[in-house]
């Protein structure tokens, strides 16, 4: 079996709304033609170096239908998803907060819903090793009934809600190491004892006020939910430190029968939205210690689903180096700010102090 890579053009076309960077243009603030920093390019581009450098011949590319109503709708309710689907009919709009689409910006986030559910349901009947989803938009930003921080659909959400309702699994870990807190996803799942989840992120970077430690789950899902903080300034070391010290122990307790990672890359170091210092070889790393905890717990049972990363020039770079442990092909990129990134770790005593907030957040957890 192979590597699965699901993409489909028509997701890179997703588009609308007049912005700044984050910020609605407008009054004081001059328009930017880019608009948002969640834009095609940084997705496209990785597609392009995979097709550049070959890697492509070394994985099964796929496309995907888009996710169907009853699968979107065992997430989101009806009430959400038929005003996002009317605004979508009559030229789009804004639901939420920084979510603008154009239209027929529904259909394209039901077809990213689709990538992310083909590439879980391709890896749990067997059909391919592991599988990354290139989807966009992204959607671990997206509750229920409210779609922010770039994400209109939660997509990993929908993706395993379809699976368990086709019997296909029931137990599953959600890894989600974006450099924002995974809010939705979390909100998805916060009474759910069969689905752990699991966030690394910036502190109080994305949302502000979500993301803490003392966030566990609620009713019968607590104690099924852990939030892993982490100080700005963070890089390879500590990345790596809390995936042994919490990630991996969280693994081993829960058991799971498949494994999820929302795969953002915004907490490299060069990233406009993010201020950590994590590298192509920290992702690399991470996507090994993840690859081994799937083989030794779920018969290798793993899919990736993109999420954020916002730097047009190195989000490739991360994307091909963890495509390159997916699929164990010989064919590299070699990272153009790997040394210069390296020189900029942070030194011993931060990442003393850093890893002192991830013991405390593990402990909290009982690990």
């Amino acid at each position: 079996m192979t590597t699965a890579f699901y993409s489909d053009e028509r997701c890179f076309w997703h588009g609308g709304g007049n912005y700044a960077f984050t910020l609605p243009a407008g009054g004081l603030v001059q328009p930017m033609p880019a608009g948002l920093p969640e834009n095609p390019e940084t997705k496209r581009r990785l597609r392009n170096l995979i097709e550049v450098t070959g890697l492509t011949r070394h994985l099964s590319m796929q496309g995907a239908e888009a996710a169907s109503h009853a699968d979107l709708s065992r997430v989101h309710p009806e009430s959400y998803l038929s005003a996002f689907k009317a605004m979508s009919d009559a030229g789009g709009g804004e639901l939420g907060l920084r979510t603008p689409f154009g239209r027929g910006g529904y259909e394209i986030a039901a077809l990213s819903a689709g990538l992310a559910t083909a590439a879980l349901r391709a890896v749990l009947k067997g059909e391919a090793r592991n599988a990354y989803a290139l989807s966009r938009p992204p959607g671990h930003h997206c509750l229920p009934d409210f779609p922010n921080g770039f994400c209109l659909l939660n997509n990993i959400g929908i993706a395993i809600r379809a699976a368990q309702a086709e019997g296909l699994v029931r137990r599953v870990a959600v890894i989600d190491w974006d450099v924002h807190h995974g809010n939705g996803t979390e909100a998805v799942f916060w009474e759910d004892p069969d689905v752990l989840t699991i966030s690394l992120h910036q502190e109080r970077n994305y949302p502000l006020d979500t993301g803490g430690v003392e966030a566990v789950g609620g009713g019968a899902g607590l104690g099924f939910n852990l939030n892993l903080p982490l100080p700005p300034g963070c890089g390879h070391a500590t990345y790596l430190y809390a995936m042994d010290r919490a990630v991996l122990p969280a693994l081993d307790r829960f058991q799971p029968e498949a494994i999820i990672v929302a795969c953002g890359f915004d907490a490299a170091a060069v990233d406009p939205l993010g201020r950590m210092l994590a590298t192509a070889a920290t992702f690399r790393a991470m996507t090994e210690r993840v690859m081994a905890a799937a083989d030794r717990l779920c018969d290798g049972r793993l899919t990736l689903v993109h999420e954020g990363g916002y730097s047009e020039v190195y989000v490739p770079f991360c994307g091909h180096a963890v495509l390159e442990a997916l699929s164990g092909a010989p064919v590299t990129a070699p990272d153009p700010l790997g040394e210069t990134l390296a020189k900029r770790q942070p030194d011993a005593r931060f990442d003393t102090f850093a890893k002192g907030w991830i013991d405390e957040a593990a402990r909290g957890f009982g690990l």
